[in-house]
């Protein structure tokens, strides 16, 4: 894959050898007329060619007739320079689909150009820089390399998606000097990748019509180890039919050491598998209870862990019936699959359930070292604002980090405040407090938290101060010790995987100022005195988080926070808890 260390491609316009007028050769000129100097040529296509640049870089040279919009983002394009490069743009703007603009500017949107696969930013940028120069620029590093420090990002999956990406534009925009340049590439990457990343190149294979690399991808599936389910639930039915004839012809030169499949067994497994994409957990229980099937014999976990939504795995972790630990016949452990998905509620539910971070796979690979190979800096290192969503690939790594630098001997921290009283409603008010101010703060681990513990629902059934005259004591009680339970396991995960946020909320809760967010209440005097403290203490917290935020960086490990600073607004949201 290219770098951005990488020379630029030799790729570039064809010289012509005609004049202008189309009628004379370059050769019987060159035997009539002065000699204008060996690289002229050279020199007049370069220069074209850094002129046309200019149309893409500098914003002073927008000159452009047409928007793109590639990720929510528009690309300004010029219709006459695409059309002359390609026969696609040149049907494409005869028909003039796109949608007219007030200022007449016409609108494309990337993905409805696309019959298949997807086309990022950075990539449509390459692709475009090469139809203005003739040249193909390196690939960007944070897009094409992944995070992975000791990773020679020569085959791991985000080198391997930008080389996919580049494949699917130049394919459907019909550029064939290019579909040439990086079926090459893609070649190059089958004997390296792990089989689960040829399967991205088998597809763009498939749909592009490239039959050399086609043949490729399948054979190295055929010979791999990687399960006829996967391979079954991740390409097309034509080439998984491919894969299977190749395998069969490959058990039959080894006959003898094949292991014999028993049909009946495999059509158990196969049930249940299709429960769980049908999210019936009670269908699992009773196809358990009909046959010898166990949850281990038909990885259960495994296949929920790849192919099911998140609440699956959770009840079938609930169940009680799988081995958390268990590893397939690739050698991965239920938490290696969930890494491959990079889900964060996948990872935090296994690792609340016992499942071991330090696992490595046959080759050597930890969970965080899974994630961090599919992840890109771009992504990694992305700012969020306070209150957006945080990258998931960030969460997932910073989650597997810290749960294996967590001393395992060390208990659960408990919650203990200077702040909170022995009666029960003023830990619930703490506690509805601190899990309202983390919503706020951190709103994506907040989230993560609370699904984790289960206690969305549970605490925001009605307000606890309520006076229900059907209600009983005991049911009183009952109601509110469901509710403390639910919210100290929030904030108990929160300290487990967030532990900088929990830091933060920490300092936030500690200082004994019940009063600061009602800023509205008493005399004007004491409307002062709050405002004045309710700024310093937001200052507090600011420094705490900082200070956070510098000690994780020192360590090399960077804080997953989706804040940075805390909002103007923030006493406005702080007076509705």
């Amino acid at each position: 894959m290219a770098h951005s260390s990488e020379p630029s491609s030799s790729l570039s316009f064809t010289s012509s050898s005609y004049i202008s007028n189309g009628s004379v050769s370059h050769n019987i000129c060159s035997s009539h007329c002065p000699d204008p100097g060996p690289n002229l040529e050279a020199i007049s296509l370069s220069k074209l060619s850094s002129n046309l640049e200019q149309l893409l870089v500098d914003s002073d040279c927008d000159y452009s007739d047409a928007d793109i919009i590639v990720e929510e983002t528009p690309v300004g394009v010029h219709r006459c320079i695409l059309a002359s490069r390609s026969k696609f743009f040149r049907e494409l703007f005869k028909r003039e689909k796109g949608s007219s603009e007030k200022e007449g500017k016409l609108k494309y949107c990337m993905s409805n150009l696309l019959p298949y696969g997807k086309v990022g930013y950075e990539a449509f940028l390459i692709f475009l820089g090469y139809m203005y120069t003739g040249k193909l620029k390196p690939s960007p590093m944070e897009v094409s390399t992944c995070v992975d420090n000791v990773c020679a990002h020569d085959a791991c999956r985000p080198a391997i998606n930008f080389a996919v990406e580049l494949m699917y534009v130049s394919s459907i925009f019909q550029i064939p000097e290019l579909v040439s340049l990086f079926q090459r590439r893609l070649l190059n990457f089958v004997g390296k990748a792990l089989v689960e990343d040829v399967i991205p190149i088998l597809l763009v294979a498939f749909h592009c019509q490239l039959s050399q690399l086609v043949a490729q991808c399948v054979d190295r599936v055929a010979r791999s180890d990687l399960d006829y389910v996967s391979i079954e639930k991740e390409v097309p039915l034509e080439l998984s039919e491919k894969i299977k004839l190749l395998q069969r012809s490959f058990q039959h030169d080894a006959e003898n050491d094949a292991p014999l499949v028993d049909p009946l067994h495999q059509k158990r497994i196969t049930r249940i598998h299709k429960a769980l994409d049908s999210d019936d957990v009670e269908l699992v229980k009773l196809l358990l209870t009909e046959s010898d099937i166990t949850l281990d014999e038909a990885n259960a976990l495994h296949y929920a862990a790849a192919y099911c939504d998140p609440k699956v795995v959770s009840e079938v972790l609930g169940l009680g019936l799988a081995d958390v630990n268990l590893r397939n016949s690739r050698g991965y452990t239920v938490l290696h699959i969930a890494a491959m998905r990079k889900e964060p509620s996948l990872i935090v539910s296994l690792l609340t359930k016992g499942a071991c971070a330090s696992e490595l796979t046959l080759d050597g690979q930890s969970a965080v070292s899974i994630c961090r190979r599919l992840t890109r800096p771009k992504d990694y290192h992305a700012k969020t604002e306070q209150g957006k969503e945080t990258n998931k690939d960030r969460i997932c790594i910073d989650v597997l980090e810290r749960e294996m630098r967590r001393n395992p001997m060390a208990g659960d921290v408990s919650i203990s405040s200077q702040t909170i009283a022995d009666d029960l409603h003023m830990k619930l008010l703490y506690l509805e407090n601190r899990v309202a101010f983390a919503r706020l703060f951190f709103p994506t681990e907040a989230k993560l938290a609370m699904d984790i513990a289960h206690a969305e629902t549970k605490s925001s059934s009605g307000n606890f101060r309520e006076v229900d005259l059907n209600e009983t004591p005991i049911m009183q009680n009952k109601r509110l010790f469901s509710r403390m339970e639910a919210l100290m396991k929030t904030v108990e995960m929160g300290r487990r995987y967030f532990p900088h946020c929990s830091e933060v909320l920490d300092k936030f809760m500690e200082d004994d100022l019940p009063d600061v967010f009602y800023l509205e209440k008493g005399s004007e005097e004491e409307q002062r005195l709050k405002r004045t403290r309710f700024m310093e203490l937001k200052d507090d917290v600011q420094k705490a988080f900082n200070k956070d935020k510098a000690k994780f960086c020192r360590s090399g490990i960077s804080p997953s926070s989706s804040s940075s600073s805390l909002k103007d607004s923030l006493h406005h949201k702080a007076r509705k808890v």
